[in-house]
């Protein structure tokens, strides 16, 4: 999935530079599967924001086939005995999403579910920030996520998480970052060529604490070409505040 030096990060990529996760610490980050073969196979990651809607990146549900949600999820390979298991229902990409034009913006999905997840301290709902709101240059944020842990290894079996500051858009939209690619309906993070989200982690949250609560600022969309945690070129990700407006009509 390549787009001139855009690279997605669904099907079986990771966080770099992360850690593993405290069980369930991040209840509202799903895993999203395709099946094939008659297997489900990790494509990308989401939000839960309603018990039956799920907040991911448009790039990751383009492909048609079946989908489910699996909420309560810490390590993917194997029965935490946390699971949800939820069938997508409907998908909902953003109209304006054109699959070879990352660089437009509007990399947003909503998913309606079969059924209602059942919250309990493993599966919560994610709150989302206030319409507008932009964060300072430097903000300290998390990504999650089961992308790769290398450029070339595999997918993450427990759920990692890593800090990801945030890159003002003054300075992600200059030349030596990404220049006229990153839009002000994006949000940057990360860049440091140590840390960065991976294949794998796409549609998945950029967590970031405000007043207290962790809010999803970020839904993960692209990565440079050149490899996920290349210097200068920050994680990109759909700004969730410029499209509060359009979750609220299509949730």
């Amino acid at each position: 999935h390549c787009f001139n030096d855009v690279r997605y990060i669904e099907d079986n990529q990771r966080v770099i530079g992360g850690s593993e996760v405290a069980r369930n610490s991040w209840p509202w980050q799903i895993s999203l599967q395709y099946l094939s073969g008659g297997s489900w196979y990790h494509t990308c990651g989401g939000s839960l924001i309603r018990a039956n809607r799920v907040l991911t990146a448009a790039h990751c549900v383009d492909t048609v086939t079946s989908y489910r949600v699996v909420v309560g999820d810490h390590n993917i390979y194997q029965n935490d005995g946390t699971e949800q298991y939820i069938s997508v229902s409907r998908i909902v990409q953003h109209a304006n999403w054109n699959r070879n034009n990352v660089a437009a913006g509007y990399d947003i999905a909503v998913l309606h579910l079969a059924s209602s997840a059942a919250l309990n301290s493993y599966v919560q709902l994610a709150n989302l920030p206030a319409d507008g709101a932009v964060l300072a240059h430097n903000y300290a944020c998390i990504i999650t996520g089961w992308g790769k842990t290398s450029n070339n290894g595999s997918v993450a079996s427990v759920l990692q998480q890593a800090p990801l500051p945030v890159v003002a858009h003054a300075t992600c939209s200059t030349g030596s970052y990404w220049g006229s690619t990153v839009k002000s309906t994006m949000v940057c993070a990360g860049g440091d060529g140590v840390r960065s989200g991976c294949q794998g982690d796409s549609g998945g949250p950029l967590n970031c604490p405000v007043n207290g609560v962790y809010q999803v600022h970020g839904v993960t969309s692209f990565v440079a070409a050149a490899g996920c945690n290349t210097y200068l070129k920050p994680t990109v990700f759909t700004r969730v505040s410029a499209y509060i407006g359009w979750i609220n009509a299509n949730i």
